[in-house]
């Protein structure tokens, strides 16, 4: 058995492709052994800036031989057809072999495939799997690049090693030979490494300031980030995307803090994270959770004097926080309301206007929300879900209706307008929250800066849901806008595109409505957004994506879908909060014994008036039941229950007491047991067979009170 390293050498690899690259190198060596036969175990794979490597241990010296079977055509078959199956198998016409097939001779090839040394399947797959690489962009260079035909790699490949054991595998790509040299870093290291094995791989490398292992690298940009900041007595803000960008920037990270100017303090502090973040790849650090006058670098040389590298990395961010301070002023200049003026210029979508048409759409549409009451402060923070726990109310709680509604519109109009700021031109990720560092800064109420900072929010699962009722409004505003309006024009999500976002946009709307306890109904809520212009035929549409929405946001919640679907067919208008009340209530019934129970007396009472065609007399309300006989025990029983638990039932639920109009046909679930114990319902008398076919009838409306029990799966 054999050790095989590969390293595909080239110039500086893009830190984002690095993680793809390694899953594709895998992906394609994988393929190749496969192919001859060779079954590689676990693979390790690492890249630096310079260098993709792939170490395979265990390899055998030759593949196994095979021998394979084809069936042709029978003996006698056009000379053509016999040609043919020589040609694809690659076999002469002496070499077939005549066997009986179901008493009719038959051609066979047979093919010996014989062992082949690997060192030999590794030289045809090297070139295969440079020539297929995928880079997400790649390039050709050099004289052969006026032909497409020659090589495209992401940047231009520089070297190969190849060996299996202690030799190389001799192949050439492009060019380049594979051998036995490597190079070491860029600065700290002049001259060729020899590589005897893949054992002294990692270890030569790093004699010449190469760490090889990009998880090696990244510990070493993580624990000494921490260190540089905990030595300066601060605290990394920590970010392991970009310790993970930075370990694929760097071969030898050492990672170095320094200072910057206190006056750049006065510029936002997620402005100045996302300044060094974006544009110099640093980390920040905080004082009791302050941002600090701090970044943290990550030099890819071991520096004899640290204090220069420091000083230029200082210098290129000071230069960076300039502008975020230019920004910052001049945007501040004018309004938010001077901004908002900008929207006109910028087109929302061709059918639904511009911004500015869809920010006074938002307006009317946050105050109404609050005008119809639809959100109060009184509801704002309430938790839906448990039906009883509430956050506390905020200060705004106290705040009449027609302060509320000015609020939100107020807010509303200025939620867009950072769009056209510097900053939001620089940073788009600062939308919104922008918007409310202005909104505050010229002086504008707490509750409308929130709003405008917040309003993008939730933005997907996992978000954090706003609870202040300006906020709320203009959020569930702005979503409630954006669905309905691009339902109206057919432009909804199909499959996996989704280029609006809808399905985050309904997500955000569900979640706004449950945690703020909003007892609106789809209905009123989708009628209120249309457009006018739009279609009319939008709102059945809109409703059934929330619903679909809301069954994948309570799956991962624990609802299940065919409870959701139990209650909604009986709850036309879609009153979210009280069909998730509902539901939650349902689920808990069904999963005890009394649940189960009484489920399998629905669907055998379902079954029997189905089969009957017992539905038709639905209009009497199932309750004939005055017959001219005495009812048997077991039927009286049932009737007793039905008598007890109908109205139970229905008060239950106009109250919204779930529990308890479950509690109320737990009740019927042993008079039904007893009742398809003792009674014949097919009875020979007529008169008993349609009363006890009414019975039946009657106990199913009853469970319709609840939910539709025919939509429960089990």
């Amino acid at each position: 058995m054999n050790d095989f390293l590969l390293e595909l050498r080239s110039e500086e690899i893009p830190a984002r492709m690095q993680k793809g690259a390694r899953a594709e190198l895998e992906k394609l060596f994988r393929r190749e052994m496969e192919a001859a036969g060779v079954a590689p175990g676990e693979l390790t794979i690492w890249s630096t800036p310079r260098r993709l490597a792939l170490i395979a241990r265990d390899l055998p010296a030759e593949t196994e031989a095979v021998s394979e079977e084809a069936k042709g055509p029978p003996e006698g078959a056009p000379d053509q057809a016999v040609d043919g199956f020589c040609r694809k198998n690659n076999v002469t016409r002496d070499q077939l072999e005549v066997r009986d097939v179901k008493g009719r001779p038959t051609y066979f090839a047979v093919i010996n495939t014989p062992g082949r040394a690997v060192k030999d399947v590794l030289a045809d797959a090297i070139p295969a799997i440079i020539r297929d690489f995928s880079w997400p962009k790649s390039q050709r260079w050099g004289a052969a690049s006026i032909t497409t035909e020659s090589l495209r790699w992401v940047r231009p490949l520089s070297g190969i090693v190849a060996l299996f054991g202690d030799e190389v595998v001799e192949c050439e790509v492009h060019g380049s030979a594979a051998g036995a040299t490597t190079r070491g870093h860029r600065f700290h290291h002049s001259g060729e490494i020899s590589i005897g094995n893949v054992d002294d791989y990692a270890g030569k490398l790093r004699a010449a300031h190469v760490i090889v292992d990009h998880e090696e690298r990244q510990d070493m940009i993580r624990d000494g980030a921490k260190k540089a900041a905990a030595d300066a007595g601060l605290d990394l803000v920590e970010d392991e995307g970009l310790v993970v960008e930075n370990a694929g920037l760097t071969e030898w990270p050492v990672p170095l803090l320094g200072r910057f100017e206190d006056d750049f303090l006065e510029v936002p502090p997620e402005t100045i994270q996302l300044t060094a973040r974006v544009n110099q790849k640093y980390f920040v650090c905080e004082k009791d959770g302050t941002l600090a006058n701090a970044f943290i670098c990550t030099a890819n040389i071991d520096a004899v004097d640290p204090a220069v590298v420091v000083d230029g990395n200082r210098k290129v961010l000071a230069a960076r926080l300039s502008d975020a301070k230019f920004f910052w002023d001049v945007d501040r200049k004018k309004s938010l309301a001077e901004h908002a003026k900008g929207l006109e210029r910028i087109t929302f979508h061709e059918k639904l206007g511009t911004v500015a048409d869809k920010v006074e759409r938002v307006a009317k549409l946050a105050r109404w929300l609050v005008e119809q009451e639809i959100v109060t402060p009184a509801k704002a923070g309430v938790v839906a879900n448990d039906g009883a726990s509430s956050k506390a109310i905020p200060a705004s709680a106290g705040m009449r209706k027609e302060e509320l509604a000015d609020q939100a519109e107020q807010a509303a109009r200025l939620c867009k307008a950072d769009l056209v700021t510097e900053m939001v031109g620089e940073f788009p990720e600062l939308q919104g929250l922008m918007g409310g560092y202005y909104a505050r800064a010229e002086g504008l109420d707490d509750a409308v800066a929130d709003a405008i900072r917040d309003h993008y929010k939730p933005v997907g699962q996992g978000d954090d849901v706003p609870t202040a009722p300006v906020t709320v409004a203009v959020s569930l505003a702005d979503k409630l806008d954006t669905l309905v309006g691009f339902f109206q024009i057919d432009e909804k999500p199909t499959g996996s595109k989704d280029p609006f976002a809808l399905r985050r946009a309904a997500i955000g709307i569900l979640s706004l409505i449950l945690t703020n306890d909003i007892r609106a109904t789809m209905r009123t809520l989708i009628t209120a957004a249309a457009h006018e212009g739009g279609s009319a035929d939008a709102g059945r549409p809109v409703a059934g994506f929330l619903i679909d929405r809301l069954k994948v946001q309570q799956r991962d919640a624990g609802i299940r879908h065919d409870m959701l679907d139990a209650v909604f067919a009986l709850e036309t208008d879609g009153d979210t909060v009280r069909v998730v009340r509902q539901t939650q209530a349902l689920q808990d019934f069904v999963e005890t014994e009394n649940g189960t129970n009484l489920l399998a007396g629905y669907k055998r009472a379902a079954n029997i008036l189905k089969k009957e065609d017992w539905a038709k007399q639905e209009s009497t309300g199932g309750k004939n039941n005055s017959v001219s006989y005495s009812p048997e025990n077991a039927e009286k029983a049932l009737i007793d229950a039905l008598n007890t638990a109908e109205p139970k039932a229905s008060a239950a639920i106009g109250n919204e007491d779930f529990g308890e109009a479950m509690a109320a046909l737990a009740s019927l679930r042993a008079p039904i047991d007893a009742f398809f114990e003792e009674v014949t319902v097919n009875d020979e008398d007529e008169g008993k067979r349609a009363a006890r076919l009414d019975l039946l009838l009657r106990f199913r409306n009853a469970v319709h009170q609840v939910a539709d029990f025919s939509k429960i799966e089990g």
